[in-house]
Formats: C-alpha cells, structure tokens, sequence
C-alpha cells in the first residue's frame, strides 16, 4: 500500500485546485508584463527631457551674447549667437578699412600683420599672397603711400557674410596724386562668437572725375 506524501504546511497551492495554480501564473506574467511597460515609460520620459535640455541648451548657446569692448571703445560691441551688433560691424569695418587702406612702406608690413592675424584659417594663404603683392610693390616704390577713406555720403550695407564699403582712396607717389572711388568688399565669417575676415576685394573702382 502507497502512502501519499502531504505538501510542505508552507506551499501556497495546499489544499488549493489546480486552476488556482495557472491563475496565479498569469496574475504573476500580467504584474511582469504591467512592470515592463512602466519601465518603458519612464525610459521614454527621461529622453523626452533630455531632448528638451538639449534643446534649450542650443538654443541658449545661439543666443548667448558675446561682449568684445577693445580700449577706448564705446557702444554696444557684441556678438549674439552669429550675428553680431550694428556697432561691432562698424567698429570692425573702420579697422579693416584702416589696416588694409592706409599704408606706407613703413607701417604697410605690421599692419598688414595685425590683418592677418584676423584671417580665417581657410582664406589666410590668398589673403597673405595679395598683401604680399602690395608689400611688392612698395619695394619698388618706397615713395609710395595709399590712404583710404570711408565716404560718408555713402551708405556702408551688409548682410550676414559680407560688409560693403563705398571708399575713396588716394595715392600719392613721387609727388602725384590720383583719387579712386570704388567699394571695398569686407567678406567675414562669425564662429564662436569670433569675427574672421575671409575675403577683401575692391570693386567698381574708377578715378575720381574731380
């Protein structure tokens, strides 16, 4: 005779039928599967937020301002995002006209320095190689002076990738003088909250009829 061996007191399923069993299993799998799914959520939820601080994160880095206020300026000279002031453009426009328009053999070689050390990385060899030209041409005539003044009858225009410059320019050697009107093209660059000269080119330059 076969003597049935009982269930440990501490079984759950004692004394319980056998759907008992297959209901707590599934109740069980719904929890897991309900665990699961908030998990997923919550995921879902921390990169939501984390796109959102993305998001505000660039767009506070566009609009972050720069401030550049050299010695002895005044006026609001900052540069917001990529797209600096109407001051720092002027301000930058009356030094590149400077440097690049008023020279002589004698201060032609640093200031032509000083503009270089502006000069995007990618427009620095041209620029260098037209300003060596100049240098050039000073050699063979150490005589031989240019100034360059903005008109002020004029307006100076520009866009995001380029300042427009009406000029007169002077140039005086072995004691003749000869006056040019034309544009100067000032071609620039914003990164990081840096202006980059890229590119200088007269233009539409004719003798002044006077």
């Amino acid at each position: 005779m076969f003597r049935r061996t009982p269930r440990p007191s501490g079984d759950p399923l004692l004394g319980k039928p056998a759907s008992f069993g297959i209901h707590r299993y599934l109740q069980g799998s719904s929890n897991l599967f309900e665990e699961n799914r908030l998990l997923k959520l919550a995921i879902a939820g921390m990169f939501g937020v984390t796109l959102v601080l993305g998001t505000v994160m660039y767009t506070s880095n566009q609009n972050q301002r720069t401030v550049v206020v050299p010695f002895g300026a005044s006026g609001d000279l900052y540069v917001t995002g990529s797209k600096p002031s109407e001051a720092y453009l002027r301000t930058i426009t009356f030094n590149v006209v400077s440097l690049s328009g008023t020279y002589s053999a004698y201060s032609a070689d640093r200031q032509f320095q000083e503009l270089l050390s502006i000069a995007h990385p990618s427009a620095y060899n041209a620029l260098r190689d037209s300003l060596n030209r100049l240098l050039d041409e000073l050699a063979d005539n150490p005589t031989l002076s240019i100034s360059t003044y903005i008109r002020p009858d004029q307006p100076v225009t520009w866009t995001d990738r380029a300042i427009v410059v009406p000029v007169e320019k002077v140039r005086v050697i072995g004691g003749v003088v000869r006056k040019f009107r034309g544009n100067l093209r000032i071609s620039y660059a914003i990164d990081n909250g840096r202006f980059w000269l890229t590119a200088l080119t007269e233009e539409n330059f004719d003798a002044d009829p006077r």
